[in-house]
């Protein structure tokens, strides 16, 4: 039922916005006219789109935890694209649109909204139900995976409990008929069982799990588990040579032409929005953000290359040459103003004069600064993989973790980047773009 909450949301919309359009067009409309025929048909998939865009923007319909969580995401979702699409009605001076297909659709959409929020929780809940994970591990793991699964996984578990290789009897003397792990995954209803590396190498282990696999039981490692439940490789499992996977921009050269092709078109379709912004935040800066618009900074790229990036400028001004140090959240650094730009993503818009120019690429890892390069490249293991693509306005990294304000934030993401890397596809892309666009619309910026 949670993979069908989504479907069923856009559904609803496109029926409920064409049922209106044809209503009013055959009994309100005086006198009637052929809906299909006319330029309403058109701008009433736009508006479809809007109300897409609104609700997906706000979490809609899997993020909201409570009952006031989804009603005020679904009222926001309903009013903002009402507002979208009455704002840009006003700016082209005509009626796209009838009054009674705007707000009545809002208005009808809410309830719809919420019973679809409803359907993906209750799918959630018993998604999660149906992952129990038992954890085979002598090592630390156990707490970072239960805070993990506890944030957005990407498929909902439960961690019910973890156990050593010892108490299964992987280092003991043979067992004869007794199988400890077999029996504690009986006992505690388990349908997913994770190895590590160490659980791994014990054949009484691997015998057993072997048994409960034939069961119907899903086996996985600690490194797989990561990537296909929460999105991301974890550093502790990996060797080199499990990094040797295929990467599309470096192995697929048609994914690479054809990612390329789509950063030009997106950035050019994005850069009227730069021009109209620019007077805007020119007029914020002279108000509340004293100094050059511009911020331009070396960043690595692509094979170690070296460029600058450009950004509207959000922290006070610096002599030149003064070292930077990390960003942090609510930074003392940053202006008021500035801060509004951070929050609203606007301060990073000027990148897409580096995507025009072929430095970075819409979707890919973030790139840092040289220092902070020759730092991480000495104390992360396989660091410099990250830098066989190009690099991105947006990222899996990103819209999983955030910020990187420190070493360890910094490992975290790292592990995401690894994902994307191996993962990496116009499929994955077009899920981070969306992904993007909810976290704009949904949370601020540091």
């Amino acid at each position: 039922m949670r993979r069908a909450a989504r479907p069923l949301l856009y559904l609803g919309i496109i029926l409920t916005v064409v049922g209106l359009s044809l209503f009013h067009a055959a009994r309100i409309a005086d006198p009637p006219y052929s809906y299909v025929g006319t330029f309403r048909f058109g701008w009433s998939f736009v508006y479809i789109v809007m109300l897409a865009v609104t609700a997906y923007g706000l979490g809609l319909p899997d993020l909201p935890r409570t009952p006031r969580a989804s009603l005020l995401a679904a009222l926001g979702a309903a009013a903002g694209a009402a507002l979208a699409i009455s704002v840009l009605q006003l700016f082209v001076g005509d009626a796209l649109l009838p009054r009674f297909v705007v707000f009545g659709s809002a208005i009808l959409l809410v309830p719809w909204y919420l019973l679809c929020a409803a359907v993906a929780s209750d799918g959630g809940s018993r998604a999660a139900g149906r992952d129990r994970v038992l954890l085979v591990s002598d090592t630390s793991a156990a707490a970072m995976l239960r805070h993990e699964l506890a944030q957005q996984a990407e498929r909902p578990a439960r961690l019910v409990a973890v156990v050593s290789t010892a108490e299964m009897g992987a280092d003991g003397p043979n067992h004869g008929p007794v199988q400890p792990l077999v029996d504690r995954v009986h006992r505690d209803h388990i349908s997913v069982l994770v190895l590590d590396r160490d659980a791994q190498s014990s054949d009484v282990l691997v015998a057993q799990a072997a048994l409960l696999h034939q069961e119907g039981v899903r086996v996985r490692t600690l490194s797989l588990f990561y990537e296909e439940w929460l999105g991301k490789l974890p550093l502790s499992e990996l060797e080199r040579v499990s990094l040797l996977f295929d990467i599309g921009e470096v192995h697929r050269g048609r994914y690479s032409r054809v990612k390329r092709m789509i950063d030009l078109v997106l950035a050019v379709v994005l850069l009227p929005v730069l021009c109209l912004t620019v007077p805007i935040v020119a007029l914020g800066d002279l108000v509340a953000n004293r100094g050059s618009l511009f911020y331009r900074q070396d960043r690595v790229g692509k094979n170690g290359a070296v460029f600058r990036i450009h950004k509207f400028r959000t922290m006070r001004a610096v002599p030149v040459g003064t070292p930077t140090e990390w960003t942090g959240q609510n930074d003392p650094r940053v202006t008021p103003f500035g801060r509004v730009l951070r929050r609203t993503h606007l301060d990073e818009l000027p990148q897409l004069i580096n995507i025009l120019v072929g430095d970075l690429s819409m979707v890919g890892p973030r790139p840092e600064q040289p220092r902070y390069v020759e730092e991480l490249r000495e104390k992360l293991p396989f660091y410099d993989l990250r830098h066989l693509v190009r690099p991105g306005l947006t990222g899996w990294a990103q819209v999983k973790y955030g910020y990187a304000s420190d070493e360890d934030d910094a490992m975290e993401k790292l592990q995401y980047e690894f994902f994307y890397l191996r993962r990496q596809s116009l499929a994955l892309d077009t899920r981070i773009i969306g992904r993007t666009v909810r976290s704009v619309l949904g949370r601020g910026g540091r």
